[in-house]
């Protein structure tokens, strides 16, 4: 003879499963976000990163040449001799950069001599919308900022 035996389930029903699948959604919508941010201050990093480089081969142009380059002669002073003043004259005939970089969002970055941010130079990149000023992530990044 069988014994009949109360049948007992065990599972989540559907209002368990939809409460879950809302805590989930709010989480995301929370920390996505703070994730999506990081490329942005990576970004950022790299174009401090890149200026540091830059500045020490200008401190090394100066070195040799006595001056930093003028506005008019620029960066590229720093990958192919410069004409014009001043005079370049112990120019080192490897240069100080194999090629110019350009910041992390395609643009050049900029250089004034004399600076108006800095003594000697303002070495700087627009930030992320590339024009002048911005806020945050578009702010300018220049060897005058942390």
């Amino acid at each position: 003879m069988k014994t009949l035996r109360a049948s007992t389930q065990r599972g989540f029903t559907l209002i368990e499963i939809m409460v879950v699948v809302v805590i989930i959604g709010v989480l995301g919508a929370i920390v996505v976000p703070q994730f999506m941010s990081r490329p942005d201050q990576a970004k950022v990093t790299a174009a401090h990163t890149d200026i540091q480089a830059i500045s020490t081969a200008l401190e090394m142009y100066r070195l040799d040449t006595f001056n930093y380059p003028s506005t008019q002669q620029g960066l590229e002073a720093l990958v192919t001799r410069p004409t014009g003043t001043p005079l370049a004259k112990n120019w080192n005939p490897q240069g100080y950069l194999k090629s110019l970089p350009v910041d992390p969002w395609g643009t050049p970055y900029q250089y004034l001599n004399p600076g108006t941010h800095s003594a000697g130079y303002d070495l700087f990149s627009f930030g992320a919308d590339g024009v002048q000023g911005g806020e945050g992530f578009a702010t300018d990044i220049g060897n005058w900022s942390n």
